[in-house]
């Protein structure tokens, strides 16, 4: 006998559950969040079988054996970085993006270079099998290992992974699956939350390693409850403008490896390639001798990277100036405007200001100031800064240039591609080898008059 169902109201940023109808969620703040989901009550017999028959073991740590094959490589070096290796045993990974910019693409990449060797299955329930079919004949996927599975009923699949064992499963996507038990549609909260839920519990108990595709809203966030990606093992985001063809792999939870790696892609039309060499992709094609444009060395993770900062500054044609920030923080951005003008005397007060990270990349570290910093002012002087000069530094309220971390390996970067000549933090300068000081002119300032100064000299 079914039990009575009954109507309740989950809020789809945070999954708080309420009987009844409440503008604001108690358990996030938010606005209109709570929708309505009809749920079954359990009968006797599912209660009875929520039991358990024989008490739980606990398990000393020195009588776990570790697995001596923990990873399974995925092919692509660069995924791999952001994986902390490669794909772990039973783990469970959200790989999230917007629409087309590359999610199911570099999935059956992966599955071509795995499926040689081990069983993939493949899960779609957003394509038909001839779909699927005609985008791997266009990316040269043919691998004897690869078995393909068009479905959207959660407890078929899991059954099916139960039976079959691959070795490696693939949801495309997660937002698209449906739990009959469940009275709401595929995409809820409820859903999403529980087809979640199974797909973790199968790939724990048979060590099977599961990626999950996810959607995401206007916000760009993940679609869905928030307790998803509490729920998941790993979090990948892929960032990067729809028309440019570089790709940037971000990790923001890794249970099994750092999340301050990146890895950069090149979409072509044999699919995503691996970018080896970052930095001189991103200061390709950079103009010769103009103003507002300077280089800057970022850390994302262990690896230095260079781009190119864009500045532009203009007399304003209405009465409050406008401020425009494109890939770095916008308050930031003010910050240093503000800087500027109580501490260096260069006044923007009644100029247009833009600033733009060229490539398509999201940068926010502090030492990119320096950098944004001597962008704006060499627009704003019409003086353009030498090719071969770099500069970063941390810039304070004082004006002061702060001391950053990994100066010395920012350095080695820039001069492997040519520069000869880095505008750095003075307090930097004891910590940089007297070798890589005859490689490469390094010169430490400690306020921003300095670097103008030591950029135009």
């Amino acid at each position: 006998m079914a039990g009575k169902t009954r109507s309740i109201f989950v809020c789809n940023q945070c999954g708080y559950e309420t009987p009844k109808w409440l503008g604001k969620c108690p358990g996030c703040g938010e606005w209109n969040t709570l929708e309505e989901e009809l749920r079954a009550a359990p009968t006797p017999q599912q209660a009875a079988k929520s039991g358990r028959a024989a008490p739980l073991r606990s398990f000393a740590l020195g009588e776990i054996e570790p697995d001596s094959e923990l990873r399974y490589s995925t092919g692509m070096g660069e995924l791999d970085r952001v994986l902390g290796g490669g794909i772990v045993k039973g783990s469970l990974v959200l790989l999230s993006g917007d629409p087309g910019i590359g999610k199911s693409t570099i999935l059956l990449q992966v599955c071509s270079v795995i499926a040689k060797k081990m069983n993939v299955l493949y899960v779609s329930g957003e394509e038909s099998y001839s779909q699927i079919k005609l985008r791997a004949d266009r990316l040269g996927v043919a691998a004897p290992g690869l078995r393909l599975l068009c479905e959207t009923d959660m407890q078929a699949i899991g059954e099916h992974i139960m039976a079959e064992k691959p070795d490696l499963v693939i949801i495309d996507s997660v937002q698209t699956m449906n739990h009959a038990d469940l009275s709401s549609s595929p995409g809820s909260v409820t859903q999403v939350r529980e087809c979640t839920s199974l797909l973790m519990r199968t790939a724990k108990s048979l060590s099977i390693p599961v990626i999950l595709v996810g959607h995401v809203n206007k916000d760009g966030n993940i679609a869905g409850p928030k307790v998803l990606e509490h729920i998941v093992d790993a979090v990948l985001y892929f960032e990067g403008e729809r028309n440019l063809s570089f790709r940037i792999l971000r990790a923001v939870k890794n249970r099994y490896g750092s999340t301050n790696e990146i890895g950069v892609f090149e979409m072509t039309d044999r699919g995503l390639e691996e970018v080896k060499n970052p930095s001189e992709m991103l200061i390709a094609g950079r103009p010769k001798n103009t103003p507002g444009t300077c280089v800057a060395c970022v850390m994302e993770g262990s690896r230095p990277l260079l781009a190119e900062i864009q500045g532009l500054v203009t007399p304003t044609a209405f009465g409050n100036p406008r401020r425009m920030s494109n890939g770095f923080d916008y308050n930031r951005m003010a910050m240093l405007l503000a800087v500027l003008e109580k501490r260096g005397g260069y006044f923007f007060n009644n100029m247009d200001t833009y600033i733009n990270v060229v490539g398509g990349m999201k940068l926010d570290e502090p030492a990119l100031d320096l950098t944004i910093a001597m962008a704006l002012v060499s627009s704003l002087k019409d003086y353009a800064i030498r090719d071969d000069v770099l500069a970063f530094g941390e810039i304070g309220l004082a004006g002061e240039i702060r001391a950053i971390s990994h100066c010395e390996q920012r350095i080695k970067e820039a001069a492997r591609l040519g520069f000869t000549r880095c505008i750095v933090p003075k307090h930097n300068l004891r910590n940089i080898s007297k070798t890589l000081q005859n490689e490469i002119e390094v010169v430490g300032v400690r306020t921003i008059r300095q670097a103008f100064e030591a950029l135009i000299t």
